[in-house]
């Protein structure tokens, strides 16, 4: 296990800067997920970090050696890709013991290394079987197989399960962040399935756009978000924002949309009367209120999920999202009354994005 330093690094493709300085430190032994929409150079970074990139600026370091010039297999890093990667004329033991045969390992290693990995992963069964003969999420294992039998200082993963369907995800997502509390092996991670970040990472860096937006815990950066764009990312459904202007309303702080729908702010808020917020609120923050205490919401469409519902909004002529508990028994076109939690409120400044303490 190792340590992972990205310090200021760049990225320029023919003069053409990718990404732009960044800075982030890697625990021994820690799962830090990437994550950010597609082109945010999250798979960049990672390429740049086994060596599979050329870096333009900064440093990489993996303990206490800098890589930056370092050839992939000399970095004691292992890879795991989306598209697997296995050799289809190969048993599944011979795919996993391919480095090591490569290296001339000698035999008994190889086997014991193989059989400690098959354990691990639960593929026992299945060494003698050929990759088309697996299921993807066996080839998966198998992948990860691979990369435990090398017995690396740090695993890298690029979106290693962006092939498999949604039950399949739901379980090898399980599976990979238990091997990671099994081996306690340094994990860089990257997805751009911000669930997969929440429910696997010890930390989470949100990229956009070759930069890093905010680096935290999940339910860190799920409660207190760094700006609007970490703010609607994180999260499923994401936040709902409603612009307006901080004014003052029957003697409190309040938000007032464009179309004269006042939304409460905290006793406690102190930001400034006449400046312009975007207000935003967590879904299952919202409640059934009466016309009194809430304010009108047109039902657009609702989605019963069961043990919750999802409910499609508009509210101040701006699109929302409801999540509620019970069973919201409303048409389309119906208007129904809401109260946000004032407690859990959170003010971005409108332009600049930055959230408002």
């Amino acid at each position: 296990m190792a340590s992972v330093s990205i310090a200021a690094v760049e990225k320029n493709y023919a003069g053409h800067p990718v990404i732009h300085g960044v800075t982030i430190d890697i625990d021994n032994g820690a799962f830090v997920v990437l994550v950010g929409p597609s082109g945010c150079g999250k798979s960049t970074l990672l390429r740049m970090i086994a060596g599979l990139e050329d870096i333009s600026g900064g440093t990489i370091s993996i303990g206490d050696r800098v890589v930056n010039d370092l050839p992939p297999k000399a970095r004691d890093i292992s890879m795991v890709f989306q598209n697997y990667a296995l050799y289809p004329h190969m048993t599944v033991a011979e795919n996993m013991a391919f480095s090591m045969t490569l290296a001339k390992a000698p035999k008994a290693e190889k086997a014991a290394r193989v059989a400690r990995a098959a354990e691990i992963l639960s593929l026992k069964p299945l060494l003698d079987r050929y990759p088309r003969q697996l299921s993807g999420g066996q080839r998966q294992r198998v992948a990860m197989g691979r990369s435990i039998v090398r017995d690396p200082q740090v695993f890298l993963f690029d979106e290693p399960l962006s092939n498999l369907d949604a039950k399949l995800r739901v379980a090898m997502r399980a599976e990979i962040k238990a091997l990671h509390q099994r081996l306690k092996t340094t994990t860089v991670y990257v997805t751009h399935d911000q669930i997969e970040a929440m429910t696997m990472a010890d930390q989470i860096v949100v990229m956009n756009g070759g930069r890093v937006e905010q680096i935290g815990t999940p339910l860190g950066l799920y409660d207190y978000p760094a700006n609007v764009f970490v703010a609607t990312f994180i999260g499923s459904p994401s936040m709902n924002l409603i612009p307006g202007e901080v004014v003052e309303h029957y003697g409190a702080l309040a938000v007032r949309a464009s179309d004269g729908t006042h939304f409460p702010l905290s006793p406690h808020s102190a930001v400034a009367k006449g400046r312009m917020v975007n207000y935003g609120f967590r879904p299952e923050h919202l409640s059934v209120a009466s016309p009194h205490d809430g304010v009108a919401a047109r039902v657009d469409v609702t989605e019963p999920m069961g043990s919750e519902t999802q409910v499609h909004l508009t509210i101040a002529g701006t699109p929302a999202v409801g999540v509620f508990r019970e069973r919201i028994n409303a048409n389309p076109g119906e208007i129904i009354h809401l109260r946000a939690d004032v407690s859990k409120i959170h003010l971005f400044d409108y332009a600049t994005g930055l959230a408002i303490t």
